[in-house]
């Protein structure tokens, strides 16, 4: 179950101390209008597996992830499933170009969101059009990482595919703070394949050649880059 935290005088000022503030939609306010944004934001805190919305559903809305992993899909018409993204610490989500949710996403491992009423979000932004910037430099980075998506599933090699993944997951990881050699990798094998249009089983094997070539080392988590310079190579083919 989902769980809500609706604002109180003891909740107020989590958002000046959000850790990923500096990373998400609310980098751009400042601290009368952080004040503004926070009395109408929800704090939501999801298991895994749990829904933050789902396709379809009234779009009523919009979320800032402060910390955990999700997973953005659509299920096509014979009951598969296309994972079309994973979301970070600090991205923005649940926008929609009409009254319902085009795609479904649920956590991978324990997340927290601002959960704020669509209706709401929009006359705050109407009432800050500076604001407004900040939400288009937002949307133009979503369509970059669908663009790069689209590339993946065109004509690439499962390794090409594999690698791409590996160097452009690091380099969001990077943007959040996290640039150990270690890429953690929280979501499934069967999600990443899900991803990049393969199955599970060239995923792996795939994993394992590069093990085999010494490019990588498989851990427990995720993967150590031994070769990032190949694997960037590979990625750029």
């Amino acid at each position: 179950m989902i769980r809500t935290i609706s604002p109180n005088r003891a909740s107020f000022g989590r958002c000046s101390a959000c850790a990923v503030r500096s990373l998400s939609i609310c980098g751009a306010l400042d601290q009368t209008d952080l004040a503004e944004f926070e009395r109408i934001a929800r704090h939501v805190h999801l298991a895994p597996g749990e829904a933050l919305f789902t396709a379809g559903q009234l779009a009523h809305s919009v979320h800032s992830l402060t910390a955990g992993f999700a997973r953005l899909y659509k299920l096509l018409a014979d009951g598969r499933r296309q994972v079309i993204g994973f979301a970070l610490p600090g991205d923005f989500l649940g926008t929609a170009p009409s009254d319902r949710y085009t795609f479904s996403t649920d956590a991978i491992d324990s997340v927290t969101a601002c959960r704020l009423p669509r209706e709401a979000f929009t006359h705050f932004i109407e009432q800050r059009p500076h604001f407004l910037l900040r939400i288009n430099e937002f949307a133009a980075r979503e369509l970059m990482l669908a663009q790069e998506q689209m590339l993946l599933l065109g004509r690439r090699t499962a390794e090409e595919k594999v690698a791409s993944f590996l160097i452009g997951w690091r380099q969001r990881l990077a943007q959040i703070g996290d640039e150990r050699q270690t890429i953690a990798l929280p979501m499934s094998r069967q999600d990443i394949a899900d991803y990049l249009g393969l199955t599970i089983e060239t995923v792996s094997r795939t994993l394992t050649r590069f093990e085999r070539e010494k490019m990588l080392i498989i851990v427990t988590g995720g993967v150590r880059l031994l070769d990032a310079e190949r694997a960037a190579a590979v990625a750029a083919a």
